[in-house]
């Protein structure tokens, strides 16, 4: 037999049980065959099985009786544990035909994953879709809770034109937590270019869109997406209303608009949603009170993380969890939004806004910044976040430090490395 075969046996594969319980309907058949067809074929087996060993030892042994005996008991296990395997290959084929060939590994994966911590991820932008591609390989319990304040590009029109919430950053989100074929993923970020109504336009913003319509729910669409996507967990907005993200900034002045905020290059006090008192999607809050972790960021923090938190009832929820909160602070500051920011400055103002108790503890990167990369993004306003230890203890939040950067990817944060280091958090401190 294969030694591939023995996965089947792994723990958690909730195999073993139904293996047990085919045996035992075979040990049941044949003792009714045998009261059917009286015990002289029992018998006749038995003294053919005495006659082999005594030619093979030359004298009667129970010992080597017994020998045989257990190689008739293997050798029918084997023969049970392959034909139920082709059973369930031969179902799997119909439905899952490019990944049958390894239907094992994919089992034991799912098994695996689905034993993992539930985890809930709030943010949005580029940042939130890293995280998620490297949580998702850990886990399988996780939510994404995305902002729905984003006012630009596709995502903008198809609000305007549509009064849909944006689907960008969702659909973001959908990409990285899908476990789908390249193609698909390639289709749903490819955008329309040309002089078209399409030019500018994602498919899967599109797509997400026309579900919308279809089902007349974005909750729902983004349910129904999943499913295309076979995505590993879910995704959910914040709200389901219509709000715009306002800035009030240090002379006073309001800036209207998430896409319009970077743009003041001005120091903000403080931002808000209009209106003021959006609804939170139920889902998501009930994922906040169940979950055993619950990371804020990576990402833009006042038009990417603190939308989320402005949401009614939001704040409040998170506040209250007995989940581990972590804030995954950015590794670059950012140009017209956090200019000269500390990690403290970011933990701050994430509690100015949301309350204290929203953060437990701060994930900071520690790994080397090289002059070149200083150099490139100095150029773009942008420097890197220093990590001033005192005045986050004084915030009353921990911190643990550790290299999260990307190396292909400069000034963003690594997925894998995001995951080892949020994963030994999370075991760390719910364990």
């Amino acid at each position: 037999m294969h030694w591939h075969l023995l996965k089947w046996l792994y723990p958690g594969m909730k195999f073993k049980r139904w293996l047990l319980l085919f045996a035992a309907g075979v040990f049941l058949v044949s003792l009714g065959l045998a009261l059917v067809f009286n015990y002289k074929y029992l018998d006749q087996i038995e003294e053919a099985i005495f006659r082999f060993v005594y030619m093979w030892r030359g004298s009667y042994d129970y010992t080597a009786t017994a020998l045989v005996g257990a190689a008739v008991v293997l050798i029918g296990l084997a023969i049970m544990l392959v034909a139920t395997r082709f059973v369930i290959r031969s179902v799997i084929l119909v439905l899952l035909p490019e990944n049958s060939g390894n239907l094992v590994d994919l089992i034991y994966e799912k098994r695996k994953l689905g034993r993992g911590p539930s985890i809930v991820v709030i943010g949005g932008g580029h940042g939130l879709s890293v995280l998620l591609r490297g949580i998702k390989e850990a886990t399988s319990n996780v939510t994404a809770i995305v902002t729905v304040a984003d006012d630009g590009g596709s995502s903008g029109r198809l609000r305007e034109e549509l009064g849909i919430i944006p689907p960008g950053d969702l659909r973001n989100c959908l990409v990285a937590l899908a476990d789908t074929e390249p193609l698909m993923e390639k289709l749903f970020q490819y955008r329309f270019g040309g002089e078209s109504a399409l030019a500018g336009h994602s498919f899967g913003n599109l797509f997400i869109a026309a579900m919308n319509e279809v089902t007349g729910d974005m909750e729902t669409a983004l349910v129904e997406a999943s499913k295309v996507l076979a995505v590993k967990g879910r995704v959910l907005p914040s709200s389901k209303e219509h709000v715009r993200l306002d800035a009030v900034m240090e002379d006073g002045t309001v800036v209207e608009g998430e896409s319009h905020i970077p743009e003041a290059k001005k120091r903000i006090r403080r931002v808000r949603l209009f209106p003021e008192h959006a609804e939170a999607v139920g889902a998501a809050l009930e994922a906040i009170r169940t979950a055993d972790a619950v990371i804020l960021g990576p990402g833009s923090l006042y038009t990417s993380i603190l939308p989320n938190l402005l949401v009614n009832g939001m704040a409040e929820t998170l506040r209250r969890s007995r989940a581990v909160k972590i804030y995954i602070c950015n590794v670059m500051t950012q140009p017209g939004e956090t200019d000269g920011y500390t990690a403290s400055m970011h933990v701050k103002a994430i509690l100015e806004h949301a309350g204290k108790g929203v953060i437990d503890y701060v994930l900071v990167h520690s790994g080397a910044i090289s002059d070149a990369m200083r150099e490139s993004y100095a150029a773009k306003g942008s420097y890197p976040v220093k990590v001033d230890r005192e005045a986050l203890n004084r915030l009353g939040v921990g911190f643990v430090q550790a290299d999260i950067m990307s190396s292909s990817d400069a000034g963003h944060h690594d997925p894998a490395k995001l995951r080892e280091s949020v994963m030994k958090m999370v075991y760390g401190l719910t364990s």
